[in-house]
């Protein structure tokens, strides 16, 4: 051990990223412990949330790394603080991203409370993420790989989580991880990445949905002609910018392009769609965004530049935001395409994360309006 070692909890999920980042802690000398985080019961349809499987695999990398390896079981705050959510959000006629949540109530509160009360000086994970203290503030910053970066999945951290954590693997290239998991002959060196979350696993989506909230059938009406078009399977099916499942075709006089969900009217179960991709309904010049969060513990100002994200893996636009309270609007200086409720809006900075908010209605105007 070294001078500079420290006691870090590690939350290994058994994939590679997590097991590399083990690797790495122990190589730079920290005192590490693995733990296995159970965040999803397994109902009576297995094989979709492979828990057991993701646990196997994490004692095998820890029986060849020689740390210690725990579980813990966090299933019920999962479904109180992240799942639950998710429900109410989709009945609302919202589309959350539960691993947003996730992230800031389980693997950086109550992971980190757990780890702490253990023992340990910090917590560490294998997001493609990366930090920095200036002037006694940490900053997250993107990855060095911009494929892999998830600074989007983490605006929702505050100071005091986001300086408790480090990440082995964000200064590292997707390929130059697995290299390194192949070169030390971990034993999940080949595992594929992980999809989306546990507890949808690959399951199709809308049974699963269907098991929890009930649906109604209405109407789809199409924005340029006003005109109905179809039946809907339920609003809690559908996304903004969506173009599978809706089930249009052969009508007279269409143009033969494919359909998008443009809007969701809960008050008349409506569904309205337009017509081709870049269809001016499909876009909005800005948008309104609420339960914002700085890294910092502020915004950089009242209104300030920034580059925003309002889907992952989007390259960032620039744009203008305005800060009244705990509301954000937007201004895109270009019109963004399926700006959608529920999702999340992340400001950046040139490589700094500066937060976000949770998106609340799109919105179009020719210059920012004090929110009402």
């Amino acid at each position: 051990m070294n001078s500079t070692s420290l006691k870090i909890m590690l939350g290994l999920s058994g994939g590679v990223d997590s097991s590399v980042s083990a690797y790495l802690l122990k190589q730079q000398g920290h005192d590490v412990t693995a733990v296995f985080m159970k965040n999803w019961e397994e109902d009576d349809t297995s094989g979709f949330c492979a828990a057991s499987e993701d646990i196997a695999d994490a004692k095998k990398v820890c029986e060849a790394l020689e740390i210690p390896f725990h579980t813990v079981n966090f299933a019920d705050k999962y479904y109180e603080k992240v799942f639950q959510h998710f429900l109410d959000e989709y009945e609302a006629g919202r589309t959350p991203n539960p691993d947003i949540l996730c992230n800031r109530e389980i693997k950086f509160r109550a992971f980190l409370d757990y780890a702490l009360e253990n023992g340990a000086e910090k917590i560490a994970t294998g997001h493609y993420v990366q930090t920095r203290v200036v002037n006694n503030e940490t900053q997250m910053l993107q990855a060095e790989d911009p494929n892999k970066d998830q600074t989007y999945f983490l605006w929702a951290l505050s100071q005091d989580q986001i300086a408790k954590a480090v990440f082995p693997v964000g200064h590292l290239l997707k390929k130059e991880v697995r290299e390194l998991a192949n070169q030390i002959l971990l034993p999940n060196s080949n595992k594929k990445d992980s999809t989306g979350v546990c507890f949808i696993g690959e399951r199709r989506f809308k049974p699963f949905l269907n098991r929890f909230l009930s649906a109604s059938p209405g109407d789809i009406y199409d924005v340029t002609t006003q005109k109905k078009v179809g039946q809907h399977q339920g609003l809690i099916h559908y996304t903004l910018g969506q173009r599978q499942g809706l089930e249009i075709g052969g009508l007279k006089n269409s143009s033969g392009e494919p359909w998008f969900v443009a809007e969701k009217d809960l008050k008349t179960n409506t569904l309205w769609v337009a017509q081709g991709h870049d269809h001016p309904a499909l876009f909005a010049d800005g948008l309104i965004a609420q339960n914002l969060n700085f890294i910092s513990g502020k915004a950089p100002g009242m209104s300030f530049r920034a580059e925003a994200k309002i889907r992952y893996r989007q390259k960032a636009v620039p744009c203008e935001v305005h800060i009244t309270g705990d509301v954000a609007q937007v201004r895109f200086d270009t019109p963004e395409r399926a700006v959608t409720p529920g999702q999340s809006i992340v400001l950046y900075q040139n490589e700094i994360c500066l937060g976000g908010g949770v998106i609340q209605k799109k919105e179009d105007h020719e210059k920012p309006n004090e929110p009402s």
